[in-house]
């Protein structure tokens, strides 16, 4: 995350609903021979407090889920290069704006039982959103099946302790020079959500 406090003035409850959005980020951990690290979609609770995910059985992860660990989610948003000569003033540098946010907190193993509930609430997530698509659910699957592929998989509750938000999106500048940088990200820029990350920009607070 950028040390630069004027990039971390968004709220908690911004940043988590950010991070409920996009739903799919790194999941990481300290392991014995360094950091383990998996990409996986997830489910933040109502409460903001809790983040349900599940993990292929054979994944290091949660093999080393004999008792809670120490976990990290990192979740990245649209990000792009910024040249210099889109100020349209001298003497700058060139920079990366993004979004990012980190929840940290506390990962546990659920009881395998609770799969199915956990795999119906994630579906249902992402189904809604595909309306007026009649929705997947897992009752349409043939039930032998379904607990067959359900035994690959492990459900898992992170505990949120702290949430943490990069948005770098040039508010250091003046409101002429991150709006010139914006028309040029919007118009030729390269990175990921190009479109949004220059909305994003556009919509951020000047500091002249």
């Amino acid at each position: 995350m950028h040390p630069n406090p004027i990039f971390h003035t968004e709220t908690g409850d911004r940043n988590i609903a950010y991070a409920r959005e996009r739903a799919f980020g790194v999941l990481a951990l300290n392991g014995a021979d360094g950091p383990m690290m998996s990409h996986v979609p997830f489910l933040i609770h109502e409460d903001g407090v809790q983040v349900d995910l599940h993990l292929v059985r054979s994944n290091p992860i949660a093999r080393a889920l004999k008792t809670p660990l120490p976990a990290k989610i990192a979740v990245s948003g649209p990000d792009g290069y910024i040249s210099p000569d889109w100020y349209g003033v001298p003497d700058q540098v060139p920079t990366w704006n993004y979004i990012a946010v980190h929840l940290t907190g506390v990962l546990e193993r659920l009881p395998q039982d609770e799969m199915r509930d956990m795999l119906d609430r994630q579906s249902k997530h992402f189904e809604d959103q595909l309306a007026p698509k009649p929705a997947w659910k897992t009752d349409k699957m043939t039930l032998d099946v379904l607990q067959s592929m359900m035994r690959q998989i492990v459900p898992c509750r992170m505990r949120i302790t702290d949430v943490d938000g990069t948005w770098k999106l040039n508010q250091n500048k003046p409101d002429a020079v991150r709006l010139a940088a914006a028309d040029h990200v919007e118009a030729y820029g390269m990175g990921s959500e190009i479109r949004l990350l220059s909305a994003l920009m556009r919509g951020a607070d000047g500091q002249p």
